[in-house]
């Protein structure tokens, strides 16, 4: 069984050739990114692993079809980027990572709010050039914040765990309550009163039709003016142009971004030797107020070591037709 693992990097290979293989297993790791002119690297392979940026539209998935593949593996947890119902016509079956450690997002989600709360980037900037002038440098208490959560499943759950743990007063919004998020004394309200109410506003939830640029000019008229946004989830779920016009007219105090919805071209390539080409991007990175790491937030030794055992077992069991993390057209 030959295994073609799409948009490796060298994390990627450590993780992965550090567990067993599957029976019979071969890997062949690529670096580039799965597209339809590189898909036919992949011929002959039966398994196609791919990351979250890899292009699974219908035109890709009809090549790898042709050329013998039957599953793609995702190793992500998100699944907005392959078109199922092409996959489901063209017989491949798609599994992923459901679950690889919550505690990496919520992890970093803290790490942008308190570097852009305490103004630690700029702190670091001056320091290293002997500037130890505080001014510009004052943050605030996050004990007795509001912070807002749009999204309560796992990763929700362990970044509200975190946000109580400091004494942050915590709104939830999620079509599903869960209880967890409840009994550490968070009030469930519609998204309204809790872009009103929020201080902090932090997304985790799924990217879908009803979710697409959920943060958009009129809910960011809807915030506090000075407050923050923090966005480790999906890109696309935030309008950038619009929270661009709120950082310009100070409506929107901080925001800190670990996707960005056209990152695609950009994130885990190194493009420092040329020109950025995005503009909107080019734009952001402009503010002082503004961090913006490139998709590192699952990036943890135990979360790789979760996606590539999780990412294996999908494999071993769909070969040997037992249950396995399946998405399907109507999920």
């Amino acid at each position: 069984m030959r295994i073609v693992f799409f948009s490796t990097q060298t994390y990627d290979r450590e993780s992965f050739l550090g567990l067993d293989k599957p029976t019979g297993a071969e890997f062949v790791f690529q670096q580039p990114k799965l597209t339809v002119d590189t898909a036919v690297l992949a011929a002959g392979a039966e398994v196609v692993c791919a990351f979250i940026n890899d292009d699974l539209s219908a035109p890709v998935l009809d090549q790898l079809a042709a050329t013998g593949t039957r599953l793609i593996a995702l190793r992500s947890a998100g699944y907005n980027h392959i078109d199922l119902e092409a996959a489901q016509r063209l017989g491949l079956v798609v599994t992923r990572v459901p679950s690889y450690s919550p505690n990496a997002i919520a992890e970093h989600t803290i790490a942008l709010i308190l570097a852009l709360n305490r103004h630690l980037t700029r702190a670091y900037n001056r320091t290293r050039e002997g500037d130890f002038n505080l001014r510009g440098l004052t943050g605030f208490d996050l004990a007795n914040k509001t912070v807002g959560i749009i999204g309560t499943g796992q990763i929700g759950a362990a970044f509200a765990r975190i946000m109580a743990g400091f004494g942050c007063k915590l709104l939830a919004y999620d079509p599903y309550p869960n209880p967890e998020v409840t009994a550490l004394g968070a009030e469930y309200l519609p998204l309204d009163a809790l872009f009103s109410r929020a201080q902090i506003v932090s997304l985790h939830c799924p990217l879908s039709p009803n979710t697409f640029h959920l943060i958009n000019a009129e809910t960011l008229n809807r915030m506090q003016r000075g407050s923050m946004l923090i966005n480790t989830s999906r890109g696309a779920l935030v309008d950038t142009p619009a929270v661009i016009e709120a950082l310009k007219s100070g409506h929107l105090g901080y925001l800190g971004l670990d996707v960005y919805e056209e990152e695609a071209d950009l994130f885990f390539e190194d493009l420092s030797d040329f020109p950025l080409q995005d503009d909107v991007l080019a734009r952001l990175l402009t503010f002082p107020n503004v961090i913006i790491t490139a998709h590192q937030a699952f990036l943890t030794r135990e979360a790789l070591h979760a996606i590539a055992s999780t990412t294996l077992a999908n494999i071993s069991a769909w070969a040997a037709g037992s249950p396995c993390n399946l998405v399907k057209a109507e999920a």
